[in-house]
């Protein structure tokens, strides 16, 4: 009896602490910086940032995009015959084109692209994605989520930081720069 209440209370205690956290977006902060760096250094074990949108929380007009990206592989001459706006962005790895709202990897425009970043990446202006990164990561670093290089690559630094943002911010978590994101980050 005495056990079963000592754990009650316990049990009583954690949960307090965790409403109190929830409630404080200054534990928040450094509680999602700590995952965002956990990501980071335990990629290869059980937490890692994987490019999967296809539940609930992605259904939503903001979050389209993501949830309706599949990879579609073709040769260099279908692309330029169905999306006039396609070009190389170096620190992204490969060809985009241009959709919607949104950049996407032009998967097979050159067979020997490589992408370490596959999914979209929200586009506002005419501002290109490799420089849609580099304003992100600026963004991320003035609100101290980001301590990484400015270098226009989503990696998995970047991606991390984007993941403890959103988190922050009650976006859903994509590790992408979407449209929420973009706004939350006050870049357009």
């Amino acid at each position: 009896m005495e056990a079963t209440r000592a754990r009650d209370a316990r049990l009583g205690q954690a949960a307090n602490v965790r409403a109190a956290a929830g409630r404080n977006l200054a534990v928040n902060r450094q509680r999602n910086l700590t995952f965002a760096r956990n990501v980071l250094a335990n990629r290869a074990g059980n937490t890692r940032i994987v490019n999967y949108w296809r539940n609930d929380r992605f259904r939503g007009a903001n979050y389209a995009a993501f949830y309706n990206y599949d990879r579609v592989w073709h040769d260099g001459g279908w692309w330029v015959s169905n999306y006039p706006n396609i070009a190389y962005f170096y620190p992204l790895g490969g060809w985009w084109y241009w959709d919607a709202g949104y950049w996407y990897p032009a998967w097979g425009y050159d067979p020997y692209a490589y992408y370490p970043y596959d999914g979209p990446i929200y586009g506002y202006g005419d501002v290109t994605p490799d420089r849609i990164i580099v304003n992100v990561q600026v963004a991320l670093q003035r609100d101290g989520y980001y301590a990484g290089s400015i270098d226009g690559s989503l990696g998995p630094q970047t991606r991390a930081a984007l993941a403890a943002f959103q988190a922050d911010h009650g976006l859903a978590v994509t590790s992408a720069v979407d449209r929420p994101t973009i706004r939350a980050l006050g870049l357009t």
